[in-house]
């Protein structure tokens, strides 16, 4: 049986995390109208390949860097290790296709201070049309293809990670925590990885199994209780001073 989330919707939540906290650095991958990441105060990395911005994205941020490239692309330039960044919150929510979250997520938690969060938007799926990889065929409503595998993927090969579902409206935010940026098991066995969970689809996986292998937070809860997923990855206003980069 499948689960629908129905707590607070996810941009919402971004909002009022971005309210309460500031961070080194913030990264988000796959933010083409910028509406999700314009309430950002701090520093800001953002990747589209086709950006469409109509609001205004800068606010009250001190810096924003806005990659119009694909997120492969964008790591590939090298520019977060040329200018020593180190990511406090990352977004993730680019192609929901596995592969390409899978690499995502290894690249972007290779450039996070451990002490960080990465999201991960789209993997808790309500219905099994939503899941699909036929960029040819996709459903009039939400698709979140098959990057509920992360889940699993996460669980197996990286145990000692802390993997929180949100329940965010419509579909699941996912927040990993006690990073490990030296970590390379998942750079080493990609391949493997992705052809092990190629030709499964969440029913031949198991839909009973995938939503019972955790437990949905409220994200109202999370809220009220000041947002302590995120706390230890924040910082003092103080440390947000423009810094230069090296493009």
């Amino acid at each position: 049986m499948f689960l629908k989330p129905s707590g607070m919707p996810y941009h919402r939540f971004l909002r009022l995390l971005h309210q309460a906290c500031l961070f080194d650095w913030y990264l988000e991958i796959g933010c083409r109208s910028g509406e999700s990441f314009a309430p950002v105060r701090s520093r800001t990395i953002a990747v589209d390949p086709f950006f469409r911005a109509e609001i205004n994205i800068i606010g009250k941020k001190p810096a924003l860097h806005v990659f119009q490239a694909t997120s492969d692309d964008f790591f590939a330039s090298g520019f977060l290790a040329r200018n020593d960044i180190r990511l406090g919150l990352a977004f993730l929510d680019g192609m929901h296709l596995v592969e390409f979250l899978l690499r995502d997520f290894m690249n972007t938690e290779a450039a996070m201070d451990p002490k960080g969060v990465i999201m991960l938007h789209d993997c808790v799926p309500y219905g099994p049309g939503m899941t699909t990889r036929d960029l040819a065929n996709l459903p009039k409503g939400a698709w979140t293809g098959d990057v509920w595998k992360l889940i699993p993927i996460l669980q197996r090969w990286r145990p000692e990670l802390t993997v929180t579902v949100l329940d965010c409206r419509s579909t699941g935010l996912v927040c990993v925590t006690g990073l490990d940026p030296e970590s390379r098991v998942l750079g080493q066995n990609y391949d493997r990885i992705v052809a092990e969970f190629a030709g499964i689809d969440l029913e031949g996986f198991g839909v009973e199994r995938f939503f019972g292998s955790f437990r949905m937070v409220s994200a109202r809860t999370e809220r009220h209780a000041g947002f302590p997923l995120f706390r230890h990855a924040a910082v003092e206003a103080a440390a947000l001073e423009p810094v230069p980069v090296t493009p």
